[in-house]
């Protein structure tokens, strides 16, 4: 005879009895101009309920860059938080358009709405599938020097004096991270970090170790190359695909160094990853400083916890 449960503990019965939390989330790719192009990430459309410790959980489980949780705000359409498997940003680029494509979708905000972060309040428009933001800063952006000689610099990122254009620094519209400008786009694609000398990386402000290598491509005025590493929990050296606060802080370096401006580019990111990003930097002549690129929703579905 098959066995059975009892009538009074029948599976069905019991989960009735003991409902679990569950929370929705979406999955879109950000500066993608494919299907499986772009920067993925995860976005919880209502984290009410999420203490820190399980959003950094959630996180981790998800294992993407960053992942954001939409919450109620006072002072913009919506509050989000950004938690990448280790810590807790307080800007990011991708972050902040993809998780303002859900949004819209969510609250029927229509085109332009406004997100509030840890770093402030960032404005953030759309055409169709593309989105803008406006990064977070206010006056001229925080600069800082590299802390490091710039050969030291240069050979931790395998490459030498000559290849670089100017001296590292950081920059800070929202999220400080190290810029380092070489002359030539084939530059950009020789770099390789040194992960047995992570230790004499500098550190950021908030402890991170970055690098944002970029060259402007003298044979298509317009366009830029760029490659952004960043160090491991546990070691070693990754890479991003598509990378917004630190394009917002390249077009912080075009103000910082005096660049002409109006300025537009056109930034390539994520070819040596196999994850094609295209994102859209402008900087206005008064310094405001917009990142743009299209969003692509993947698909969707449910956490129970």
């Amino acid at each position: 005879m098959a066995w059975r449960l009892p009538y009074t503990c029948r599976v069905a019965d019991f989960w009735k009895a003991a409902p679990m939390p569950t929370f929705a989330y979406r999955i879109v790719n950000v500066f993608a101009e494919s299907t499986f192009g772009g920067n993925p990430l995860c976005v919880f459309e209502d984290a009410r309920g999420l203490d820190d410790a399980t959003m950094q959980a959630l996180a981790l489980q998800f294992n993407l860059s960053e992942t954001t949780f939409v919450l109620p705000s006072d002072n913009a359409n919506a509050a989000v938080r950004i938690f990448t498997p280790g810590y807790e940003m307080r800007f990011a680029g991708h972050p902040t358009l993809g998780t303002a494509h859900v949004v819209r979708d969510l609250m029927k905000t229509g085109d332009a709405l406004s997100l509030e972060f840890k770093a402030g309040v960032v404005p953030v428009t759309a055409k169709g599938d593309r989105w803008t933001l406006t990064a977070p800063h206010t006056g001229a952006p925080k600069t800082a020097p590299a802390g490091l000689p710039d050969a030291e610099m240069a050979s931790l990122l395998g490459l030498t004096m000559d290849d670089l254009a100017g001296s590292p620094m950081w920059v800070d519209t929202g999220a400080d991270q190290l810029l380092v400008p070489v002359k030539t786009p084939d530059a950009v694609r020789r770099a390789q970090p040194d992960s047995s000398r992570l230790d004499r990386w500098p550190q950021s402000s908030l402890g991170r170790k970055t690098a944002y290598v970029f060259a402007f491509d003298p044979e298509q005025p317009g366009k830029a190359l760029v490659r952004y590493f960043f160090t491991k929990q546990g070691g070693g050296v990754a890479e991003d695909p598509g990378t917004g606060s630190a394009c917002a802080n390249l077009g912080g370096w075009l103000v910082a160094t005096g660049h002409q401006l109006p300025a537009s580019y056109e930034v390539d990111q994520g070819e040596f990853v196999d994850r094609r990003c295209r994102l859209d930097l402008n900087v206005t002549t008064e310094g405001a400083i917009r990142v743009g690129g299209r969003v692509i929703e993947l698909g969707r579905g449910t956490v129970t916890l």
